[in-house]
């Protein structure tokens, strides 16, 4: 048994409640280590009253296992001891308590949880549960209006620079949720919209005004309610971590260094004579015209708390996403939490990281992230082809192992974004690794997020190139790409399982470049075959005899050896017989 491998904390990301009666336990193993993990529970109360659960090992990466499994009691869950009985592979028993290991059953030492209040309870937003985001950066997806046009708007299509503008607007968006609803999305993430300079629109002037290059308050209210009759949620993007230079109070700031009243809202490191460069405040990173908020001063936090009560209360969206979240103090994300999710229960706290967003998930803070280990693992994988299949099912295990299976199913799922490369340009241009790409996003667990554009070939390199205009010329568009985008979108609004159900890895083959997983939930399984590969093999995937392809909507046949034949560069999306 290979002890150091072992590992429980008795915190929330070992230990946490689903409903006051429901505890979910997790465990960390050595991969393939163990033949059977129990976890031994009793209240302190009734020590002699011992019960005991077989967990499930749920994930696997390179080094690790990873188990889990659910105890629920007759009322609250409360005051429980507790420790585990392994059994290795070679059948030795050993028993895993807060003091470590031991051959015998411990009498002291044990893990304890003390008692589940109702707002402990992880919980979130149903709707939000395996939803569909369309990402859109306003400026380039439509110009519906050109009366609001900026000076020197250049043609539509013209190449993107820093400093260009193309004239999309929020009208762009109203004429064109017909197209949005025949995609099948169900969420917008607008990129910032208030008043701010730049096309990009992240240095916020007036955060409780639409920017005049977009529309006005009153042209978001219709949209929000154009978009909400069409069954598209809206969640627009929160810049709080920094503001503008030309924001009223660091401008007031620039005028009387300490003098000004909003001195504290910033992080000056002169007290006067404070000119626009970064080395007189803190901004973001080096870029002088980004000065960062102190998000420390409760005037700041109680600024942005009502900022964002404002847009929820007036203009009825559904969530936000928090630029930078993992800069700014953790207290205003958890005040959020704790004052808006009381008044909308069904508003989504969805923050930005780049990397493990487990601090910003945890500690009732916000609901969920942008998963860009998620988006890592498929551009090294389908992209860059520079990772294995076995890699990228060890990178996507562990992945999942890091997060509450609940906040798994609200993760912010990208493969590219304003900030990043377009997907199709880390495939080289290559659209069938685009495609498996795609299948694999819209088929897999959590939020899966299209980044406006990509489902008609648009590509590019980064900033500004992947910001490039929407391309609405039908002749310039990738057909067979959007209708493929359809058909996924479709089987994961048909399927409570893709939207909502667990993940398992069924097989990985590196020789035939094979990745098979299971979607399942109580009333259906459904198995997903994607295959790179670069020639014609047939493999052996169990349970396929007699099945339905989702996709072609045929029949499974397999030869006398089991074996079917697998295309490179291929989906199969098969309804399991139970």
């Amino acid at each position: 048994m290979k002890r150091e491998a072992v590992l429980h904390l008795n915190t929330e990301d070992f230990i946490y409640p689903v409903a006051r009666n429901v505890l979910v336990v997790k465990l960390r193993t050595a991969k393939d280590d163990m033949s059977d993990c129990r976890i031994i529970y009793f209240c302190r109360t009734k020590p002699d009253l011992k019960n005991d659960l077989e967990l499930e090992k749920k994930y696997s990466d390179d080094l690790f296992d990873y188990y889990e499994g659910k105890i629920e009691f007759s009322k609250v869950a409360r005051y429980q001891k507790y420790y585990f009985k392994l059994t290795d592979n070679g059948s030795k028993e050993e028993y895993y308590s807060a003091t470590g290991f031991s051959r015998e059953a411990p009498e002291d030492g044990y893990f304890e949880f003390l008692y589940a209040n109702q707002g402990d309870v992880i919980d979130y937003p149903e709707w939000a549960k395996g939803i569909i985001y369309y990402q859109i950066f306003p400026e380039r997806f439509a110009n519906g209006d050109t009366s609001n046009d900026p000076p020197e708007t250049m043609p539509w299509g013209t190449d993107p620079t820093r400093e260009n503008y193309m004239g999309g607007d929020l009208k762009g968006v109203q004429d064109n949720i017909p197209y949005l609803k025949d995609l099948g999305i169900e969420v917008i993430y607008f990129n910032p919209i208030f008043e701010a300079d730049f096309n990009h629109k992240y240095a916020t002037t007036d955060y409780y005004k639409i920017d005049p290059i977009f529309g006005t308050n009153e042209d978001f209210g219709t949209l929000v309610k154009e978009l909400h009759k069409a069954g598209i949620r809206v969640v627009l993007d929160g810049v709080f971590n920094h503001t503008g230079i030309h924001f009223k109070q660091f401008e007031d700031v620039i005028e009387k260094g300490s003098q000004s009243k909003y001195y504290d809202w910033f992080l000056p490191n002169k007290e006067k004579e404070i000119s626009v460069t970064h080395k007189d405040y803190e901004c973001v990173g080096a870029y002088k015209y980004m000065p960062k908020l102190n998000s420390s001063n409760p005037e700041v936090r109680a600024f942005i708390l009502d900022v964002m009560d404002f847009w929820v209360r007036e203009y009825g969206i559904d969530g936000w996403r928090l630029d930078v979240a993992d800069e700014v103090d953790s207290a205003v994300w958890q005040a959020a939490r704790t004052l808006l999710k009381e008044k909308y229960p069904q508003l989504i706290l969805l923050g930005e990281t780049w990397g493990y967003g487990g601090t910003l998930v945890s500690g009732k803070r916000l609901d969920s992230v942008m998963n860009y280990m998620f988006r890592d693992a498929a551009r090294d994988y389908f992209g860059f082809e520079k990772i294995t299949a076995t890699e990228f099912d060890a990178r996507i295990n562990r992945m999942l192992a890091l997060y509450k299976s609940e906040t798994a199913d609200v993760l912010y799922n990208p493969l590219d974004s304003h900030d990043t490369e377009r997907f199709l340009f880390y495939c080289g241009g290559d659209v069938k690794r685009l495609k498996l790409a795609v299948a694999f996003q819209l088929l897999f667990k959590g939020s899966p997020a299209i980044y406006y554009g990509d489902e008609v070939g648009i590509t590019g390199d980064n900033d500004p190139d992947c910001r490039k205009c929407m391309e609405w010329d039908k002749s310039r568009q990738n057909k067979e790409l959007f209708d493929w985008y359809k058909v996924l979108i479709k089987l994961r609004k048909d399927h409570e399982c893709i939207r909502k159900g667990s993940y398992k890895t069924i097989n990985c083959s590196d020789e035939e470049d094979l990745l098979v997983f299971e979607r399942s939930d109580d009333k259906e399984r459904i198995r997903v075959i994607i295959r790179k590969g670069s020639s014609d093999k047939k493999v052996r995937v169990e349970g396929l005899e007699g099945a339905i392809d989702l996709i072609s909507n045929e029949i499974v046949t397999t030869d006398p050896d089991g074996k079917t034949a697998i295309n490179p560069c291929s989906v199969k999306v098969i309804k399991v017989k139970n």
